[in-house]
């Protein structure tokens, strides 16, 4: 019997909003990729490319079995790791009393992570020797996106290859190398409206992570902090 399933999960978003997708990818015991789905959004944001991309790899999991979930998506780690509980408390509202963004999928990957053991590990994106699993959902999930047309293991689709830097939109490319940098930052605002700027001083965000000088923050309802904070606050 399987002790642990490695699997991680992607999403991607042409635009943001724009043509989207989701993938996730299940790893073997030598790190191999045994099964990977990718499906199509239509329009939609990267925020919602990344929840459908874990809200999908949960509901293909074995909840009898233990699983490690890579995501390099702070934002997603954020929402189930660290707000998911405070928004259940509140009747699935922000701090600032108004609704959780995307509530739907994260009322049910709440559901989903009931009574079941899942270790979420954050993996930095686009690294040189970076985690293979990673780079697979990455790539299924852009492809995905662009083509429209759902792919996988089971209907004997090969994984596509890796898209060149140029061709991602620079809003996840901005939020993925800044990740890498601060692994426990959010990741990226996706269509908010609270004003933002430069930082001229090294401060903290609401989410308990610092920023730095010059780094683009935003308005949020504690004070500045990560663009993704205020989103998810909004």
């Amino acid at each position: 019997m399987t002790e642990k399933i490695i699997a991680a999960c992607d999403g991607a978003s042409k635009g943001n909003p724009g043509p989207a997708a989701w993938a996730w990818v299940i790893g073997t015991e030598a790190g191999e990729i045994a099964h990977w789905e990718a499906g199509p959004l239509g329009t939609a944001t990267n925020n919602v490319a990344e929840l459908t991309a874990l809200l999908r790899l949960l509901e293909r999991l074995d909840p009898a079995v233990p699983a490690e979930v890579r995501m390099d998506s702070q934002y997603a780690m954020k929402a189930v790791t660290t707000w998911l509980p405070g928004w259940r408390r509140k009747g699935w509202k922000t701090a600032a009393g108004t609704p959780v963004a995307n509530k739907e999928l994260v009322v049910r990957i709440d559901e989903l992570l009931a009574d079941r053991r899942v270790e979420f590990v954050y993996t930095p994106a686009h690294q040189v020797d970076g985690d293979p699993l990673n780079d697979a959902a990455d790539r299924a999930a852009s492809h995905t996106a662009r083509s429209q047309q759902p792919a996988g293991s089971a209907a004997g689709s090969a994984l596509p290859p890796a898209e060149p830097a140029s061709a991602r939109p620079a809003a996840k490319r901005a939020r993925k190398a800044t990740s890498a940098s601060r692994p426990a930052r959010a990741g990226a605002r996706s269509g908010s409206t609270a004003p933002s700027l430069k930082a001229r001083f090294p401060g903290r965000c609401r989410c308990g992570q610092p920023y730095g000088k010059g780094e683009t923050i935003t308005k949020n309802p504690d004070g500045w902090g990560h663009p993704a904070c205020a989103e998810a606050a909004s």
